[in-house]
């Protein structure tokens, strides 16, 4: 476990570090992220204790989220101000999101001669 942690917080650092040093708008864990998927398709397989200490990660992902619900406590007053703009953001990404994730699923399923749910094959 601790190798696996340590792994995950070197490929974290290293995002940061680059993210940082090269100026980029992207988030440092985001790329730690993709040297580790990097690392992982250079390897061809995921190393049985990385994938033992990440499914209990996953499975305790909920205590990720009690930080952000406290930092939404600390600002309720600025929530009750300006809950529209939020709202409508929440809301148009979440559509957004989903249109986006419908175009690329059929688009790949075409790509790969599937037929999406729906699609009839033409022969």
């Amino acid at each position: 476990m601790l190798r696996a942690l340590t792994l995950l917080l070197i490929c974290q650092l290293l995002g940061e570090a680059v993210a940082v040093l090269a100026n980029w708008p992207i988030p440092g864990p985001v790329l730690g992220l993709a040297f580790l998927l990097a690392g992982l398709l250079i390897l061809r397989r995921s190393p049985d204790w990385l994938q033992d200490t990440s499914a209990g990660l996953l499975k305790h992902l909920s205590l990720l989220f009690v930080p952000a619900s406290v930092g939404l406590v600390q600002h309720a007053d600025r929530l009750k101000v300006e809950w529209l703009p939020l709202a409508a953001g929440v809301i148009v990404s979440t559509v957004a999101a989903i249109a986006v994730g419908a175009v690329v699923f059929v688009a790949v399923s075409r790509l790969i001669g599937a037929p999406a749910e729906g699609e009839d094959r033409k022969a």
